[in-house]
């Protein structure tokens, strides 16, 4: 649902290491077992759905924000777009507390419950 939502309310946008993430991780999963080859199809079909309706931006500025460091790649994608806010599950990034540019970071579920149109950087897949 929040997918949906973001599709007819608001930009998305991705960077080419976010893209390089959906291209990889998919893949590694799949290999060590953790999704079985029909998971493995709806999940590339999801990806491929989501990424045929994000513009790309290119991080020009490096962050060291997050505890977790790959997913700065987030949050320089979100800089560069001037994203609103960040629609994730990932712990790492809910828990930040100190972001030096204007950015609210939602849960899926607390974006449903969002009322405003914006731009914004929905981050997806985890190991």
């Amino acid at each position: 649902m929040a997918v949906k939502k973001a599709f007819t309310e608001s930009d998305i946008y991705i960077s080419p290491a976010i893209l390089n993430e959906y291209r990889t991780v998919p893949l590694e999963i799949k290999a060590e077992g953790k999704i079985t080859p029909l998971q493995f199809e709806a999940l590339i079909a999801g990806i491929a759905a989501f990424v045929i309706n994000a513009k790309i931006v290119f991080p020009r500025k490096r962050l060291k924000l997050c505890r977790d460091e790959k997913d700065n790649m987030v949050l320089e994608c979100c800089l560069e777009a001037k994203a609103d806010f960040l629609i994730t599950g990932d712990k790492d990034l809910l828990d930040l507390m100190d972001i030096p540019f204007a950015l609210k970071i939602l849960t899926p579920k607390e974006y449903l419950k969002h009322n405003g149109k914006g731009i914004g950087t929905f981050s997806g897949i985890e190991k």
